[in-house]
This record gives structure tokens, sequence and C-alpha cells, in this order.
């Protein structure tokens, strides 16, 4: 890590003055790198201006892919042909196979909550239920004993252990092996789905038009410390604004691991590789390659737990961040070429592994450059650092309103603002695990750390999730 901050940090300084003094200037380069937050924060703004109408204008939602729409040049964009709630009145719902994943010396404490949340509160279908719980262990545990006990009340519910596992991935690959349902659902350990998620996934997948439906994550111990309450606000950006608006922009999605719901063919025809560290992320764009057609509906809705300190956000964000610069190398170049998708979807793709991988790394280096022009001040002029941080000032007033967007809250409400004031100690936390997984990916060090699960000691209200509601 060390190594890794120097290098970022100390190395680019030097680099630009070396730059500085052979005559070159360096305007280019703050227009440049100011710019990529001017970037994001438009972006930001229109994706939260599609959640807007989404969420406002029920009856007149569009169809999706709205960019598409106007670049082609249709005189109106048809409205889809039913809300969401009518939707579910359209048919039966057929078997659907639910797998939960877990590593039980870790999620020991919460997977007899999770499987009984599961039990009690989903609708079953009128094909028929089953819930698979695919779980691997070094060594035999207490709560087993107890989850056969649970099976033998709800003959639904099969245990699957899997012998020789080191993964999540191999965990659904057996499961995948064995499950019987037209739909396949899966879940992490900590996941608490709604009762008519089923029915609502099976209404996106039912006419054809799709594969795979993600749906939104909720965190539910929120309340815990200042960490789990930023996170909180951070997945209300992520699940209630980004991830649907583009679905409505440009008709691509990506499967998030959990709260996933598939055909069972397609998935099984994928599977997914324990090489990478985001097997959700390589599966979804080996989908993608193989003209998989993926939706995101923030209406099917599953509660989640956060991190509950600093260390095992590290480690969680970590991963996640080398995973997405791992699948970001294997196919950034190869989506240019994919008959399946179109160009408004490649360059969704494109500019999504680009900023999930590099712009921490990229956007760090305007500090590089505020301290060298420090240091020598003759080279910059002024209104370029006036235009960096009013560029800067303005992601985060971007980053408010998508928080105000997500559960309908005021502008003045004090999650929003306490997300917007704490966001620049994130970020910058987040480009020091930008750095530290590029220098790990260039290493070729692969850790895979689990993130601490533990029961909630008080049993909340899960939060709620729409605009005509507040938590």
């Amino acid at each position: 890590m060390g190594f890794s901050l120097f290098f970022w940090l100390l190395i680019p300084i030097g680099f630009y003055h070396f730059l500085w003094e052979q005559g070159w200037s360096l305007t280019w380069l703050y227009a440049f790198i100011a710019s990529l937050y001017l970037v994001a924060a438009l972006v930001l703004t229109l994706e939260a201006v599609c959640m807007i109408l989404w969420w406002r204008f029920p009856r007149l939602r569009p169809e999706r892919g709205l960019l598409q729409a106007l670049l082609s040049k249709k005189k109106s964009i048809r409205p889809r042909g039913s809300m969401a709630g009518q939707m579910l009145l359209d048919g039966p719902t057929p078997k659907c196979s639910v797998i939960v994943v877990a590593y039980l010396p870790n999620e020991q404490e919460i997977i007899l909550e999770t499987l009984t949340q599961i039990l009690q509160r989903l609708i079953r279908p009128e094909g028929g239920l089953e819930l698979i719980l695919a779980y691997n262990t070094p060594h035999f545990l207490p709560v087993e004993a107890e989850l056969w006990d649970l099976a033998a009340q709800y003959p639904e519910l099969r245990l699957l252990h899997v012998q020789g596992s080191h993964s999540k991935a191999e965990n659904l690959n057996a499961a995948l092996a064995v499950v019987t349902g037209e739909m396949t659902c899966i879940f992490d350990a900590d996941h608490w789905p709604t009762g008519d998620a089923l029915a609502r996934a099976w209404a996106w997948l039912r006419g054809g038009n799709y594969d795979v439906v993600q749906g939104r994550n909720i965190i539910r111990n929120h309340r815990k410390n200042w960490l789990t309450r930023w996170i909180a606000v951070e997945f209300d950006c992520l699940y209630g604004v980004s991830h649907p608006a583009r679905s409505l922009l440009v008709d691509t999605a990506l499967f998030g691991g959990s709260n996933g719901y598939w055909r069972t063919g397609v998935l099984q025809g994928l599977e997914f590789c324990d090489r990478m560290l985001t097997e959700d992320i390589d599966a979804t764009l080996r989908g993608l390659s193989h003209g998989v057609r993926i939706v995101h509906d923030p209406e099917i809705i599953s509660y989640e737990l956060a991190p509950v300190d600093l260390k095992a956000f590290w480690s969680q964000r970590q991963r996640w961040t080398q995973g997405w610069l791992e699948v970001a190398l294997k196919y950034q170049f190869k989506l240019l070429f994919w008959q399946g998708l179109d160009l408004g979807q490649k360059a969704c793709w494109v500019i999504m592994l680009l900023y999930s991988s590099f712009f921490h790394a990229i956007a760090i280096q305007i500090f590089a450059l505020t301290v060298h022009h420090w240091i020598w001040p003759r080279d910059v002029p002024q209104w370029f650092l006036i235009y960096n941080f009013a560029v800067m000032g303005l992601s985060l007033l971007c980053n408010h309103l998508q928080a105000t967007i997500a559960n309908g809250r005021s502008i003045w409400h004090r999650e929003g603002w306490f997300y917007t004031l704490i966001s620049p100690f994130f970020f910058v936390v987040k480009i020091l695990i930008v750095i530290v997984a590029l220098d790990s990916t260039y290493r070729g060090q692969r850790r895979w750390v689990v993130t601490p699960r533990h029961a909630l000691k008080a049993k909340a209200k899960p939060p709620t999730a729409s605009l005509s509601k507040s938590r």
C-alpha cells in the first residue's frame, strides 16, 4: 500500500514538474481531469431526471431504451403497456428456484433468520417454490443441525453442502446443477426479499424480452452507525437512481450478485467463473456477449446488511474494485464488437468499466497538479483552479440531488446533507482503495476477504423504498 500511494501521489508531481521544465503547459491536464468531474456531474443529473419522471409519472413511464428511441428519430416513445402493479395480474408465475449462498462460519448468526424470512414472506408461485441453501464450511457447525430442523418443517427447503468449495461461484454452480424451476433467483445470506419479488420479476421475463431482472438492494441496518448510514444512502443512489436510470436510458443493466432473477436455462448455460473476484459482473458481461438481455426494476426490493466498520468496508470495496478491474481488462475492447449490443449500450458499458476501474485513480491527479501549482505557481491560470473547485462542488451537489430523489426526501432532509458532507471523505477512501487494487492487480495478488455478518441486536422494521414513502 505504501508503494502504491508513493507512486500515485508523489511520482506524478515529479513527472508534472519535469513536463513543466521542458516547456509543456499543464493547462490541458487541468482541463481534462476537471472535465471528468463535470461529465460525472452531468451523468448524475441525467440519471436523477430520468428517475424523477419514472417515480412521479408512473402512467407515462416510457419503454426501455429512451436514448435509442430518440437517436433513431422516432416520433414518440410508446408508454409501457401496464404499470408494475398491474403486471402481476397478467398470468401465473411458474415454479421458481431460490438459491441462497452462504459461507457458514461467517453467516452462521444470520442464516436461519434469512431462510425463515424467505420461507414466510415470499408469496408462493402457482408453479411451486424450491429454496436451496448452497453453502460451504470447513467443519461441522451447530447451526447445521438447526438448519436440518428447519428443512423438516418446510419441504421446499433443500440443504446443499458443497464439499470442497472455496468460493461463492462454486456454491452457485453446484446449486444450478440441481435447480428445477423455470426462473432462478439468487440471494446472498443477508438478503430479505419482499413478498411480491418473484411475481414482479416474472412479469419482466414472461414475455421473452428479457432474460435477467436485477432488483433494488436496500440497507436494513442503516441505523447501526455513521458508516452504515452513509452506505444506506449510497445504495439508495446506486440501486434507486443510477442503475434503473441506465436501464431506462439505454435498455441495459447488470446483475449485482444478489436479488437477481434469471431464466434458469440461460443461467445454467453461463454458470459462474470461480477465478473472478466479481463473478456476478463477469457473468453479466459474458451474458451480454451472448445476447442476454438484462433489465433493472427498482420496485423489486431486497433488504441487506452493510459492513459495520471501516476495515470490513475496505476489504469489501477493494475486492469489488479489483474485480471490476479484472472484468474491464478482460472485456473492455471485446464488447465493442458484440452484435447483441447497440451503440448506446456499448457506450454505456465502456463508460461504466472505465469509471469503475480508472476514474478515481485519474481523478486524484487533480490534487497532484494542485500541489505542483502551489509549489510552482506560474504555469496554470487562476481561473482553471476556480473551474476545478467549482466542478468538484457541482459534483457534490449532484450527489445530493440523487440522495434527495432516491426516496423522495426533501432537499433539506438531513440524510441527504449527511451523505453530501461525508462523501468527500469516502471519495478519498475510494481513491486509496483503487490505488491499492491497481497495485494488487499489477502484482498478481488476489485475496477474497469475506465481509463479516452479524445478526442485528434489535429487529427493526425494514425501511421503505418509494418516493411516496419515507424511512
